[in-house]
């Protein structure tokens, strides 16, 4: 157990700069304090002793702000940054070296269960190693969130991302892939530099169809402007040949 918790201290110390002292984190870190809520509830709930699971998961709702499915699976290095208002659901599997920030939903898509075989389905995502998701994003259904992805702040994830892609937007889009996960830690599920915004790529490229359109148009005016300033043609025969038009004109002259 100490093993483990000194496990964990060193985990937040390596990704927060705040973390001045061991002491200010076991105190003052709700985080931990709902990690380890969450421990003692999942021991209950695979003694099948679910009432007592959901009641130890409730009390750390409520002391921390951070609501963790007794049900859940979490690895080793779990750490959620500030924390108030994350949602883990019953079905959710982290993996290692996992960070959360605040307001994030690792939640389901079905509206209800209606038998046992359902409720033991799998309907919440499924993070691998190394995964950052930033504050406000909802990461929901039986998706996988390859190892060493990061979700950007308020992205909505309801599709499987690669490893080592970086989703943003609503509905999140892959804006960066990169060839391999890196071995420092990078904050706040965005990459270091610019960052790509898919609605304003979008935006751009409409305007840049609306430029090429306003220039064909202009183009076909001032074709249309050159014909009407060409003097008429004679007229033309009828169908049987008769070329009265041009006759009548020689006979007044």
């Amino acid at each position: 157990m100490f093993s483990r918790l000194r496990e964990d201290i060193s985990a937040i110390r390596s990704r927060d700069p705040a973390a001045r002292s061991t002491a200010s984190i076991l105190f003052c870190y709700p985080s931990l304090h709902a990690v380890y809520f969450y421990r003692i509830a999942n021991r209950l709930w695979r003694w099948r002793m679910y009432f007592l699971g959901r009641y130890v998961s409730s009390l750390g709702r409520w002391f921390t702000g951070i609501e963790i499915h007794p049900g859940a699976t979490i690895g080793h290095n779990f750490f959620i940054d500030h924390g108030m208002g994350v949602v883990i659901g019953e079905t959710a599997e982290i993996g290692d070296d996992v960070t959360l920030y605040h307001d994030v939903t690792l939640g389901g898509v079905s509206p209800s269960v209606d038998s046992d075989s359902q409720r033991n389905t799998k309907r919440h995502p499924t993070l691998e190693s190394g995964v950052i998701v930033g504050s406000g994003a909802q990461i929901l259904g039986p998706i996988t969130v390859g190892a060493g992805a990061r979700i950007g702040a308020n992205a909505v994830v309801t599709r499987d991302v690669p490893a080592g892609a970086t989703m943003v937007g609503v509905p999140a889009r892959q804006v960066v892939r990169e060839k391999a996960c890196k071995e420092t830690f990078a904050p706040y599920g965005t990459p270091l530099g610019d960052l790509p915004d898919p609605a304003a790529r979008a935006i751009q490229g409409l305007m840049e169809q609306v430029t090429a359109l306003a220039a064909r148009v202009q183009e076909l005016e001032r074709a249309q402007a050159d014909r009407s300033a060409e003097p008429p043609l004679p007229a033309q025969a009828n169908e049987d040949g008769d070329r009265a038009p041009i006759r009548r004109a020689a006979e007044r002259v």
